[in-house]
């Protein structure tokens, strides 16, 4: 993942094809002729070993004859000319290179492999970035250039579009010229052998031209990169996805495509990381643009709650039933609104209720007035002015009359006007002004809704999670010990006794269980566990021995379970000959009345490693089908999201009849199995069915855990990376205290609010390079907590204060750009706590951080009067000079491979 040397892909001063004829049909003459047509200002240098001339420019013969280096090459020549063309390529200098030669397709996976690993032995990325093979190219519409195989160009604009497929790439197009929209750039990235998704989101989540990014996406390659690159973009604009969904997994497993694997993917699991990385997902091309246009605009949307303003009964409907469908509400209108439109209109002039139906010949003071009393009335998240044409009523003359109302309001209105012709017009004198317009009443209620579930992904990405209860201390030595000894013993699973062990040792309640391979053993088991019992089989045969009556319920004394095993072996042997049996599971009944029967379980995706799965549970799981999933890590704020996106959550909210379930309890179990297949990659699944949950907690009656070798880290599995548990450690000041430094956690919130208004006027002056306010808000903290940790990280100091309570004394903060070269740091300590040490504690965890993992040289930049910190980072070997740009501050910077251990 690296945005290094993106600039010469998608800025370049010169540019040449290579392969280019004057064959029409050839991608080098189309992409030369869209080139010269689309009016790039700098050199454009076709390279042929036949034509002259190409589009009227004069050709070179190589690309060792060129005058200068391309900053950009697109190379239409076949793909087994390609490793010699770009070796020539980087002997020269030039730094990107769009590959759309033909070929790539119809080759064996061998023959890909082959491909791939040449090429990018000879360019080296990121020394030469590649966009493709088999790439449509791009447009950067800001500098004229168009090196792409589009049959059209677009304008200029504010939303970039990089997709996977080069058919939608020409779609989107298309419905772009269409409907007037531009873009910021336009890209097809074909086969990714070096440019990814993660690079492009990286490289447009900084660029000022772009305000909001599209994507089309079938599959990724690289789960953690793509997460990684998403979140950060997401925070810093709009992200879109459309993905075709279950339709794309049937065939992708069908035809067995080379870049997704054999496995059947699972659209679910894409939906959830989505949702997870702050992004928006829409259902096609429509919603993406209708999307795009409401979210570029700088009004947001802090609900579902809609206020429809229209002429047309009918329209006002068919909003209103649009918006109930999407799980919006009509906002309901205050008193004082009511009656400052009766004193507008007349109270038998318009429907006195949201949807708000004026009179259909209302004209544009009518329109503006009404509006201005919607703004005012806060009971509405958004409002929605609708118009049908009417003969007598000039629509252009009321939309720049709305227009002009709307200068200074800061509440997002939306607008669309019915028709086509006058209505046409309408909408233009809008989209002038960025106001959002739409053509039917559908698209802007849909397009509300999507502000409203945007806005509430990005709330869940920085919402402060509620703290994991402080008596969590999972025994993970024993959970290990039990799965490497079966791993010993060649085993793929573990036995219900093992798997509740392990269970036991993540602190989840399980009903006691015992194994016995006969009649007598079962007696013995029984014994032991105290009645009442339950019985069931054990065969590799028969994964649900229900199925072949291999269960029985309630057995209270020694004969019924002798008799019981012999009534099950008898059935078993009857129904399935063919089964060997293994035994059978004695467990003690799990005494709960009126208890939920849940279930949680854990598998690993093919893309996006493990998974977390949670709903209804018991023998109807199958039936009901009301799951939900999840990517760990999770906090509680995230198990409580997963709990509520099943049917079941209703349930457990609890009745007249029923006490209200302890949903904390289910989501520290579900956080526990999330530390458990992070602590333990051994685990390949578990499915913890039924779990009993009540007002009492939980209680695990069945487990299964299947377990696979593994080398390495857990952590690396997941597409989130967990918080690093590993980088704490304790420390000793010089006073004597005893401090812990550790990464920050989203939980340390709170805790880190009461640092910053800690800090002296000095202290925040001389980190921030300037007076800043004190109150800093929750979205200012939730920056400072909630922190990507794979390319961010920030270690605080913290103790018990006189009372016991955690404090935050420092924070040393290193940010880590995308392909790891360059780590840019900040610390500062409580002014109280100066003259401990604890800077240098800091300061040098920092470093051995930054250092371990690779990165290059770290920097930093502070005040020219800030003496200390500049005499700290002359103590860890930094080198100091004055900032080229500002004379006020200095650069700190140290080469890492002579930083000391």
């Amino acid at each position: 993942m690296s945005v290094t040397n993106l600039e010469y892909l998608f800025k370049p001063t010169s540019v040449a094809v290579i392969g280019a004829t004057n064959d029409p049909q050839n991608a080098g003459n189309i992409v030369m002729r869209n080139v010269m047509a689309g009016g790039f200002m700098g050199p454009v240098m076709p390279v042929s070993a036949t034509a002259e001339a190409i589009a009227g420019v004069l050709t070179y013969p190589s690309v060792k004859h060129l005058p200068k280096a391309p900053d950009l090459a697109v190379v239409c020549s076949p793909l087994d000319e390609v490793p010699e063309i770009i070796h020539s390529l980087k002997e020269r200098g030039t730094r990107g290179v769009v590959l759309m030669g033909a070929g790539f397709a119809s080759m064996s996976e061998e023959e890909r492999q082959d491909v791939k690993s040449t090429i990018l032995s000879v360019a080296r990325p990121p020394e030469i970035r590649i966009i493709g093979p088999k790439s449509l190219g791009f447009m950067v519409p800001s500098l004229n250039l168009n090196a792409s195989l589009a049959h059209a160009a677009v304008g200029p604009g504010k939303v970039a579009f990089i997709s996977q497929s080069d058919s939608l790439f020409a779609t989107v197009l298309d419905w772009a010229i269409d409907k007037g929209v531009g873009f910021s750039h336009m890209i097809a990235l074909g086969s990714r052998i070096d440019v990814t998704f993660a690079d492009i989101l990286d490289y447009l989540g900084s660029d000022p031209l772009t305000r909001s990014i599209m994507l089309y996406v079938e599959s990724i390659k690289n789960a953690r990169e793509f997460m990684s690159a998403a979140r950060a973009a997401s925070r810093n604009k709009p992200v879109l996805v459309i993905r075709p969904g279950q339709a794309l997994d049937t065939v992708l497993a069908d035809l067995k495509l080379k870049e997704t694997g054999d496995q059947r993917l699972e659209d679910e699991v894409y939906d959830v990381a989505f949702r997870r990385a702050g992004m928006l997902r829409v259902e096609d091309i429509d919603g993406l643009f209708d999307a795009a246009q409401t979210l570029g605009t700088p009004k947001a949307v802090f609900g579902r709650k809609l206020a429809i303003l229209t002429n047309g009964t009918s329209a006002g409907i068919l909003a209103a039933d649009r918006l109930l469908a999407g799980g919006g509400k009509l906002a309901p209108l205050s008193e004082e609104t009511v009656k400052s439109i009766d004193a507008v209109l007349g109270e038998e002039n318009w429907s006195r209720a949201n949807p708000v139906d004026i009179p259909f010949n209302a004209d544009g003071k009518a329109y503006s007035e009404v509006l201005k009393l919607l703004v005012k009335d806060r009971g509405s998240n958004g409002i929605l002015v609708m118009h049908v044409p009417w003969t007598a009523q000039p629509d252009t003359e009321i939309a720049e009359g709305l227009r002009d109302s709307l200068k200074r309001v800061k509440r997002m209105v939306l607008t669309a006007w019915l028709g086509s012709g006058a209505a046409e017009k309408s909408r233009d004198v809008f989209r002038a002004a960025d106001i959002p317009t739409y053509e039917t009443p559908t698209q802007a209620v849909q397009a509300f809704l999507y502000m409203a579930e945007y806005l509430r992904n990005q709330e869940m990405l920085i919402e402060t999670p509620d703290s994991l209860p402080s008596d969590f201390f999972p025994d993970t030595a024993r959970a290990r010990e039990v799965v490497n000894k079966a791993l010993s013993d060649g085993r793929k699973t573990l036995t219900e006794p093992e798997a509740k062990d392990i269970l036991a040792a993540y602190g989840i309640p399980v009903v006691e269980t015992r194994i016995a391979v006969s009649a007598k053993e079962a007696v013995i088991a029984a014994d032991k566990l105290g009645y009442p019992v339950a019985l069931k089989l054990r065969s590799p045969q028969i994964p649900q021995p229900f199925d072949v009556g291999g269960v029985l319920l309630d057995l209270e004394t020694p004969e019924r379970v002798w008799e019981g095993a012999a009534s099950i072996l008898a059935r078993c042997t009857r129904e399935r000959p063919d089964a060997y049996i293994e035994g059978f599971t004695v467990q003690k009944m799990g005494r709960r009345p009126g208890a939920h029967e849940l279930s949680v379980s854990a598998s690993v995706d093919s893309v996006f490693g493990p998974v977390i799965h949670f709903g209804h549970g018991g023998m109807a799981r199958e039936m009901i089908q009301d799951q939900a999933l999840t990517l760990p890590p999770l906090s509680m704020s995230l198990a409580k999201e997963l709990v509520n996106r099943t049917r079941i959550s209703t349930l457990l909210k609890g009745s007249r009849s029923h006490l209200p379930t302890d949903i904390d309890d289910i989501c520290l179990t579900l956080i526990q199995i999330s530390q458990l297949i992070v602590d333990v990659p051994q685990i390949r699944s578990i499915d913890i069915n039924p779990l009993y949950a009540d007002s009492e907690g939980v209680l695990a009656l069945g487990g299964k855990i299947g377990i696979a070798p593994f080398s390495g880290h857990g952590e690396t599995r997941l597409a989130i990376r967990p918080y690093p548990r590993e980088l704490e450690e304790c420390v000793v000041l010089r006073s004597g205290r005893q401090v812990t430094l550790r990464p920050i956690r989203p939980e340390d919130e709170e805790t880190h609010r009461v640092f910053l208004a800690s800090l002296s006027d000095e202290d925040l002056r001389l980190r921030f390079f300037g007076v800043v306010p004190r109150d800093f808000g929750h979205k200012d903290i939730a920056r400072f907590t909630q922190i990507d940790y794979d390319r961010e990280m920030a270690f605080i100091a913290t103790a018990p204060d006189e009372r016991g309570e955690p404090e935050t004394l420092g924070v040393m903060r290193t940010n880590t750009r995308p392909d790891n070269t360059e780590a840019e740091f900040a610390i500062v300590v409580r002014s109280d706590m100066k003259g401990e040490g604890l800077g240098s504690m800091l300061f040098h965890k920092g470093i051995r951080y930054t250092r371990e993992r690779g990165t290059k040289v770290l920097t930093g930049q502070t005040m020219v009067e800030n003496k200390a910190m500049q005499g700290l980072s002359r103590k860890f070997g930094f080198v100091i000079t004055p900032a080229p740009h500002d004379d006020d501050l200095v650069d700190m910077t140290l080469d890492m491979e002579k930083a000391e251990n």
